[in-house]
Parts: C-alpha cells; structure tokens; sequence
C-alpha cells in the first residue's frame, strides 16, 4: 500500500475523488480502481503501521477522532473510541470487529410496526455483497448459525473467553439459544491479496487498540492494499474543507487542508464516506444537498446498555477476542412493548475503557469506586445493541465554536425517545436475570450508545431524503454519499459490515457514470 500512495495526479483531473477511507470508502476506492478510474482518496488522519499498534490504551488514543465534538440532548452521547476513528482505514482500525448481519425484518420497520422508517429495498438486494465483504476480508464464525442456518463462515471460530462462557452458561439457564459470535478477525493464517500474510488471531484482547498481526479484517489489510495495487492514490494528512462547483452546480474540485496549506483537487465526482457526523458537518458548513432539509437530521446510535457482574473466579475481561458470544433471540421479543430488537453479546474489556465507562454512567466514587475498580478480574459483561428510531430533533448542527481549520464544531443532539427508553428497560431486566442465574454479585447497569447513524438518509423521494437508494445526491448530479450517514434506520446489528458492503454497490452505481 504504501508504495503507490502517492501517485500524484494533483494537476490532473481525477475521476472521483473519495473523503474518507474506512468502512463506507475503501470498499468503493478498491472497486474504482479496479475498474480504471483515476481515484484520489482524502483522508483527515496519518498512515499507520500495523507493528506500531500497542495493546496501552493511551497510547492507543491517536486511532480515535479527538476533534472536539459538542454533545447535547437528554442522552448526549460520549465520542472518541466509541464511535470515531481517524487515520487510512478509518474506525475500522479500532472496531471491535463483530460482525452480525442485519435482520431481514429491520428493513421494514415501518411497515412491519408503524414506526420508524423502511429502506428503499430490502436484505435481498444487498445479500450478494455481503457475502462478498465476508469472503474478501476474512469471517470468523459458527459453522451452524441459529438464526439464519444458510449462513456460512470461511473461519472457525476464535477461542471464546471467560466473558463469553459466562454468558452461554447465562443463556442456558434463561432459555435463549446463544452461538459464537460472527467476528471479522480470522483464526487461521491466510494470503491476503496485495497485502501478504495475514496471521491467524492470538488471542491478545487488544482489538481496539489497533491489530499487529493483521488477524483484524480492517480495511487497512484488505481494501486499501488492493486500490493501492490498482493506482488508486491515498492521501493521508488532508482536511476537506470545501469544494468549487461549475455554472451548472456540479462539483469541480475538493478543497483541503494539508500541512497548514490550502490545496485542491480537480475531479468529476465526489464521494463523502466521512462518517454520520463529519459528512453532515461538510455539506452544512458548504450549504450542500440540502434541498430537503434532511442534512444532520435523524441521527441514530445504537442502544447500548451493558450490564456487569463480579464472579467468585477469575474471569480476566482482558483475555481473549473480547466478544465471542451472540444471541438474536431478542431481535423481536414476544413481550416486547417497543418496535424493533435488539442482540446481545458478551463482553471483555481493556482496564482503563473498562473504568471510564463505570465512572461516566455509574456514579461510583471514592471507596465504592475503589473496591468495584479491585474488582476487575474477577468482572464480565453482557451488552446489548438495540435498534433507534430516527427522529428528527436528533441531529447534528453546526455551533459558534471554530476548530483547528476555522471549520464549526459539530453539535450532536441525541435524546432517547419512548421506545428507547423501553428496550432499555427490556434489556436491562433480561440481562440482569442472566447474570443472577449463575450467581453474579455487585451488578451493576451502565447506560450508553454506541456507533454513529444516520443524518443524510437515502430514499426514493428528494423531498425526504438526502440521496438515491445508490447514495447518489438528489441535489448535485456528482456527489455521492457512501457511509452510516444513509442509514434510514439504525437497524440493532453493529453496522461496518452494511457499510461495507453499501459501498460496494454504491461503487458499481458509480462506475456506471464516470
């Protein structure tokens, strides 16, 4: 990859230039490239080496988007590793890398309950490329899947940790069926294509401070080597700030901000993969696509409450691919007295991002904090993600404050609604259940969101949506959109793999234009 990073075509007019390179841009970038498109990849933060990843959480932070962001609302939510990443390849360098598929039923909420939102198609018509993110990156799975027993994963699974035993023994005895996780980190050594070899996973337990031996199937080992391989240039180090636009409104070039300079670049298209807040940030800031007023609007998370117990033996939440246990028995909970679901799946966490959470949403201090941090090894967790109705008072705005390139700060306003609030409660009560049946003490429930979604939604009405079922802008002929911000609804799987593969089919659209 590093090699034909800088295939310079800055003086040239390149086909499409892309403002992003995680899960939403690398797919798409590789995909042009291989098709002979001159393609010029802008990314806000640096290139990182795989063998400078560290498992020290601190240090671990220059994965994360730390431009400062402004939250409100009743639920405001907590940015950084949570949801944000910044570098080539995005949050995918520090995701956790679990990877459920979203459930048919989720792409018709709406007509299913009422509530929320339909996407303009359905799981069929994305299924073909889901399948071929799962093949080309490399998927960790069981070889029988409850839920869905057509399912086939090209790895066996990771080996599951104490956290994750924990909860299959939980689920056994609430009656849930439980399997292991699918999980985007492979268990066997593989030759990766344009990239070398990637090693089998060594159960480290620091996949969200960066992958060393290539085990994660980020985009940085997958994706981006094959643009790289095809001409496709990626940038590092570029702010997007603006763009310049013809007689006719189309985009003509892509402003950025490298090293303190003002740069641009000639194109014949563009793409936002950005991520739900900073491609709604650009087009607000730019006055862009927003015919339907819809820009930075229905911003979704996922409802992510966790719940914690202490067991009398050692569990060591550090140990071990940190999430191997899944159930999709509560995606439509027969006593459920709110639209939608939610999965549930184990949890090991890192020390310090283990404590930060407790502190932020559980009031702990002093001796009780101290003995509940003593705690820690003898800790495991159950966490949920459950879907999130768009609303479109949950939104992202533009505030007074100027950052580092006198760009606004983003405001991120995110409130729970009614139906939030009760598969909350839902979950909680289950989980807690769970972990009482094998005899967990000092439980304990720390409220939070997780994931970005939302905020430039596709559809098939310009009145109501941002782009086209394709991502393509309704408003400007040239700009397409390719990340979470399409989301019409949150769906309750983790999204890197929708992303993905949206992107995918977001670049054949593409190609058949420029």
């Amino acid at each position: 990859m590093t090699q034909n990073m800088m295939n310079d075509v800055s003086q040239q007019i390149a086909d499409v230039v892309v403002i992003g390179t995680g899960a939403g841009g690398a797919p798409l970038i590789a995909r042009l490239a291989q098709a002979g498109r001159k393609v010029v990849a802008l990314e806000a933060g640096p290139a990182f080496q795989a063998r400078s990843h560290t498992p020290d959480e601190p240090t671990a932070q220059e994965l994360y988007w730390l431009h400062e962001r402004l939250s409100g609302g009743k639920t405001p939510q907590a940015f950084g590793g949570n949801n944000s990443g910044t570098g080539l390849g995005g949050s995918l360098l520090h995701y956790g890398a679990f990877l459920p598929r979203m459930d048919k039923r989720e792409f018709h909420l709406h007509s299913e309950t009422g509530q929320g939102v339909d996407w303009p198609f359905g799981a069929e018509e994305i299924q073909p490329y889901i399948e071929e993110v799962e093949r080309f990156i490399g998927v960790s799975g069981p070889a029988h899947y409850p839920w869905d027993e057509s399912r086939h994963y090209a790895y066996p699974p990771l080996a599951p940790n104490a956290a994750a035993l924990k909860m299959r023994k939980a689920c056994d005895n609430v009656g849930l069926r439980h399997a292991d996780g699918p999980v985007a980190v492979i268990s066997q050594g593989r030759e990766q294509p344009h990239f070398g070899h990637r090693e089998g996973c060594v159960n480290c337990g620091a996949c969200h401070q960066g992958c060393r031996n290539g085990a994660k199937s980020g985009v940085d080992n997958t994706y981006l080597p094959l643009a790289c391989a095809h001409g496709a240039e990626l940038r590092p180090g570029c702010m997007a700030t603006a763009f310049e636009r013809d007689s006719q409104g189309r985009i003509t070039a892509v402003i950025y901000v490298k090293d303190g300079r003002e740069e641009r670049q000639k194109c014949k298209a563009v793409v936002l993969a950005a991520g739900a807040v900073e491609t709604a940030r650009l087009l607000l800031h730019n006055g862009l696509a927003n015919s339907s007023g819809q820009v930075g609007r229905n911003y979704m998370t996922h409802v992510s409450t966790q719940v914690w117990g202490v067991f009398d033996e050692e569990i060591r939440p550090n140990k071990g691919y940190p999430s191997l246990t899944i159930t999709e028995d509560m995606l439509r909970p027969k006593d459920a007295d709110f639209a939608g679901g939610y999965l549930l799946q184990s949890l090991g966490m890192m020390p310090l991002t283990w404590a930060a959470n407790l502190v932020r949403a559980d009031g702990r201090r002093g001796k009780a904090l101290s003995q509940t941090l003593a705690a820690y090894n003898y800790s495991a967790g159950i966490g949920m993600h459950g879907e999130s109705l768009p609303r479109e008072e949950n939104r992202v705005t533009l505030s007074e404050e100027k950052d580092a390139f006198g760009l606004p700060k983003p405001r991120i306003d995110y409130s729970y609604g009614p139906n939030e609030e009760a598969m909350h409660r839902h979950a909680t009560r289950l989980m807690v259940k769970m972990w009482e049946s094998i005899g967990a003490k000092d439980i304990r429930v720390i409220s939070r969101a997780a994931h970005m979604i939302g905020t430039c939604r596709m559809g098939k009405d310009a009145g109501s949506a941002v782009v086209n079922p394709y991502g393509r802008s309704f408003d400007i002929e040239n700009l397409w959109i390719s990340d979470h911000s399409t989301f019409p609804s949150s769906g309750a799987a983790n999204p890197a793999l929708t992303i993905m593969a949206l992107s995918l089919r977001t670049a054949d659209a593409l190609l058949k234009v420029v």
